[in-house]
Formats: structure tokens, C-alpha cells, sequence
């Protein structure tokens, strides 16, 4: 049982870690490279630059920045404003990277059978493409207008279900509204410009599996964000001529648009670290091309940081981690539970066994012989009671879902009306007990009816107990994948404890004295 627990416990934690991992790596790609505010120059051809190389499968642009966004709602003029990540983006590019436009949460069913399957309150069963469309593009076709996709929690009226699925409250299906965006341009000497508004349609919304992005983060198209931020290219004036009448210097050229942040992924079988030093390499090269050139107007940045997703990701993921591993450490206790049992049991044997241990020893058994003999029989319980443990593991996370779905179900009355039909059952037993007299039958047939009455008054009152909601814990299935590396480590740990608990019973017994034993037994 102790294996049992451990395993199962750190087997749910570890899924839950990977699935964290496995929707970060799909948000951000594999390796990131970001500067300051400033932004990077000549991005589109650095990007010519890493999509050239062999082991890259895609890179996107972004610009990532805060903003302010005043939603629609309530009705009246005093709108609701939210702190929201921006992430301008070009839409095509990111979906070769990322899989934003798989997490695109509004979208027809896929088929018939998938409509079907939905339920009749929910909106994606008369869908048109084209909000699928606009998700990806960014753009609304019914007007040709810029949009944004909003996260899917950066709005209250998108109320997560049972099963994982939003329905729309209060009223609010935002891509049939707009949104106000306000963003403060900063300038590369960290001086504050004028801050800039833009309305935007909702052309969709995303869901990432990730509760922290789907609650902050919004998409806008790249050229907007640029125009807003003052990132887009513009021209270059000669501030040391003279002005013309109308005090405008003269223009010398422009100055090329900017990006924030570059995202890209590696093909398959490329690890990210590989993919790093990839990109790092091209970068510098980059880097040293453009600043040798003097017709450029602008120069790239001395320094980038160039981070691995799990890098980028590190105070997302570093805290599941840690209690994962907090888990293992305070799960291994139930070791140190395990020998006390074997130490216990086994010292009431010895003791027990005094004299069949002296007879041992006088007809020629060896102390190492005695001792061995208690350590065979620690050995094969600490084996049998770790494999059943495994096995009894694997069982309950390979069916923890259907075991949850059970759980959150009310109870089949056949069940609960069996239970109470059990309790009458033992309650007779325990009449016929009094009228025997026996006290220990009395004992037992009032433990199993008390029981077996608890279970039963439970059963009946039991109306289904949601442990795992995914409104609350974000993913809609429980984890049930069994870590092996875990089960076997534990395994092995539980063998090693119950000999352990073993061998000071054992020594105890190869240390008696035949004689005494045989005097005294």
C-alpha cells in the first residue's frame, strides 16, 4: 500500500508537470530571442537568415508589450478596463510555430459526429468558417478591419463547464463585439510617448491550456502593433540641416520597423539547447553583417537574449517542479513506516520463536545461517509487496478518470440499497452473538455493522464529488500516465526498507544463545 500511494501520487504530479511543459513548448516554440524595448531592425531578413538553416522548422516576429483593454461590458458608459500581455503578431508565420491556430477555441465542429456530440447550448454548433478564418488572418472579413483574439479568460463572459467547455454568460459572446486597446509607445532612451488607442473587432479567442497566458494575453496583427508602439518604419530626418519653411528637416531615409521578440521551432528529433547555439551563431553573424554595412540607418543590438523555452518558461514551470519533488520527499517517509512494521512484526517473531531458534543453533544452524533465514523472509515480502504495489498503482492511475467519473456520480441505488441489506445482514449477526454471549463475535459483528452503516448512509447521500473540476484545475482530464522511473525507484526502496527493518530482528535472533533458549524458552 505504501508503494501503492507513492507511485500513484507522484505518477499524477508528473503528468500534470509534463502537460505543463508540453503546452509552454507550444506557445512560445523552442528557443526565444529577445531584446529591449528598442527592438530588433531588420527582422524579416534575420529571419530569412534562421529559416536557412538546417534544423529550423519555422520562426515568427512578435512585439511583446502591456496594454490596457476596455472591454464592452457592463452596459452604460463606464466599461470594464483590463491589464492585458500584448502580443502582436503576424497570425501565419506564428501558427508555424506555435499552435495558435489549433488553440483557436471558437470554430465549427469538425463533423457531423463532433456536432452531435456537443451539447445543444453550445455556440460551436452553428458556427460559420469564417470565425475560424478571422482567427487565423486577424483580420474580420465581414469588414477587411485589423482584429484581435482575446485569451480565453481575459473576458467574464466565457464561463468554463464541468467537461472543459465555455458557454457564453451574461449576455457576452465577444467576437460579436469590440474592444479598446491603449498602449504607451517607449521610446529606446526609456522616455514615455503619448499613449495610443485603437478599437478592435474580436475576431476570436484562444485557448492555450494555460491559465496564466488564457487570462492575460491578446493577439493583434504585427503592423498594427508596430504602427501603435512606433516600431514601424518611418522616416529618418537630418536634424543638423537647416528646416524648410514649414520647419520640416529634410529626410535622409527611414528607419526600419522593429520587433521585440523572435520565436522559433526546431524540426523534429532537435533538442532546443542545439537549436540555441544554432541561433546564437546566426545572430552574431547576422549582427556583424548589418553593423558592417554603412548604408544602414540602423544597427542591431549588441546583445540578445537567446533562451530555450524551458528557460523562457523557468518561474512557470520551476514551482510544479519543486512540489512535485516535495512530494517524492515527503512520500518516501512512508519508508521509514515500512521498517518500523517489518521491525515490529519480525521482533514479535523472534521473540515468539526463542525456542525453535535455540533448537536451530543446537543442532548445528550458524548465527549467519539464523540470520539469513529472517533476512530471506524480509527480502521476499519487501519484493511481493512492492510489485503488488506497482501493479496496484498502475491500475488505479491507468483508471483514475473513470474511477473520478465514478466518484462525481451519484451513487447506482442498487449499490446503496445492497450496503443496507448488507448492514441488516451483519446487525443479525450481531443479535445472534448477544444471545450466544460471546464477547468477541459481539465485538466483531458491531465493527462490521457499524461499518458497513457508515458506508451504506454515505452511499445514499452521496450525490457525486467533483475532486478534479477542470474550472479549477484548468485541464479537463486527470493525468494517467504511470512514471515508471518513480515506480521502479519506489519499488526498489521498499525492498531495501523491508530488509532493513529485517536485520535487527535478524541479528537479535543469531545472537541467542542455544542454551538459554532452550533453558528459558
Amino acid at each position: 500500500m505504501c508503494v501503492a500511494m507513492v507511485v500513484t501520487v507522484v505518477s499524477v504530479m508528473t503528468g500534470f508537470l509534463d502537460m505543463l511543459k508540453n503546452s509552454g513548448r507550444q506557445i512560445v516554440g523552442d528557443v526565444i530571442v529577445s531584446s529591449g524595448i528598442a527592438g530588433l531592425p531588420y527582422s524579416d531578413e534575420f529571419l530569412v537568415d534562421l529559416k536557412g538553416l538546417k534544423d529550423v522548422q519555422g520562426a515568427t516576429p512578435l512585439i511583446d508589450t502591456i496594454g490596457l483593454l476596455r472591454m464592452p461590458y457592463p452596459r452604460g458608459n463606464q466599461k470594464e478596463v483590463t491589464h492585458v500581455q500584448v502580443w502582436a503578431v503576424d497570425p501565419i508565420s506564428l501558427a508555424t510555430v506555435t499552435d495558435y491556430a489549433n488553440d483557436l477555441y471558437w470554430k465549427p465542429a469538425e463533423n457531423a459526429a463532433a456536432a452531435l456530440a456537443m451539447a445543444e447550448d453550445d455556440p460551436r454548433k452553428n458556427l460559420s468558417e469564417k470565425i475560424l478564418t478571422d482567427g487565423k488572418t486577424l483580420i474580420q472579413s465581414k469588414t477587411g478591419n485589423p482584429g484581435i483574439a482575446l485569451g480565453i479568460h481575459v473576458s467574464i463572459g466565457n464561463e468554463r463547464q464541468r467537461d472543459g467547455s465555455y458557454r457564453p454568460r451574461y449576455g457576452w459572446f465577444m467576437p460579436e463585439n469590440d474592444v479598446t486597446l491603449t498602449v504607451v509607445p517607449v521610446s529606446s532612451q526609456g522616455k514615455i510617448a503619448e499613449p495610443r488607442e485603437q478599437i478592435f473587432p474580436v475576431v476570436n479567442e484562444v485557448q492555450t491550456g494555460i491559465y496564466e497566458v488564457d487570462h492575460n494575453r491578446i493577439y493583434i496583427p504585427l503592423k498594427e502593433g508596430q504602427r501603435l508602439l512606433r516600431l514601424d518604419e518611418a522616416p529618418l530626418y537630418d536634424l543638423n540641416a537647416e528646416p524648410d519653411a514649414q520647419g520640416r528637416y529634410p529626410v535622409i531615409g527611414k528607419t526600419p520597423a522593429r520587433v521585440t521578440k523572435i520565436l522559433v521551432r526546431a524540426k523534429q528529433g532537435v533538442s532546443a539547447n542545439s537549436l540555441r547555439a544554432q541561433v546564437e551563431i546566426a545572430y552574431a553573424s547576422f549582427s556583424k553583417r548589418i553593423n558592417a554595412d554603412l548604408t544602414r540607418n540602423a544597427v542591431m543590438p549588441d546583445y540578445v537574449n537567446v533562451l530555450t523555452w524551458e528557460q523562457q518558461l523557468r518561474d512557470l514551470i520551476a514551482p510544479v517542479e519543486k512540489e512535485r519533488e516535495m512530494m517524492r520527499v515527503l512520500f518516501s517517509l512512508i519508508y521509514l513506516v515500512c521498517a518500523g512494521l517489518i521491525l515490529s512484526i519480525f521482533w514479535s517473531i523472534v521473540v515468539e520463536k526463542t525456542r525453535d531458534i535455540g533448537i536451530l543453533r543446537s543442532v548445528g544452524a550458524s548465527r549467519l545461517g539464523v540470520m539469513w533465514i529472517f533476512l530471506r523472509y524480509g527480502l521476499v515480502i519487501g519484493v511481493l509487496g512492492s510489485a503488488l504495489g506497482v501493479l496496484l498503482a498502475w491500475l488505479v492511475v491507468r483508471n483514475i478518470n473513470a474511477i473520478h467519473e465514478a466518484i462525481g456520480s451519484d451513487a447506482p441505488p442498487t449499490i446503496w440499497i445492497g450496503s443496507f441489506v448488507l448492514t441488516g445482514f451483519f446487525a443479525i449477526g450481531l443479535l445472534y452473538s448477544i444471545w450466544r454471549g460471546k464477547l468477541l463475535r459481539i465485538l466483531l459483528w458491531l465493527l462490521a455493522t457499524l461499518v458497513m452503516g457508515l458506508i451504506a448512509t454515505f452511499l445514499a447521500l452521496h450525490h457525486g464529488t467533483l475532486i478534479w473540476d477542470p474550472s479549477v484545475y484548468y485541464f479537463t482530464s486527470v493525468p494517467d500516465q504511470v512514471d515508471w522511473i518513480t515506480a521502479w525507484t519506489t519499488a526498489i526502496g521498499g525492498v531495501v526498507f523491508s530488509v532493513i527493518g529485517a536485520a535487527i530482528p535478524a541479528s537479535k535472533a543469531a545472537d541467542i544463545d542455544p542454551v538459554e533458549a532452550l533453558r528459558y524458552g
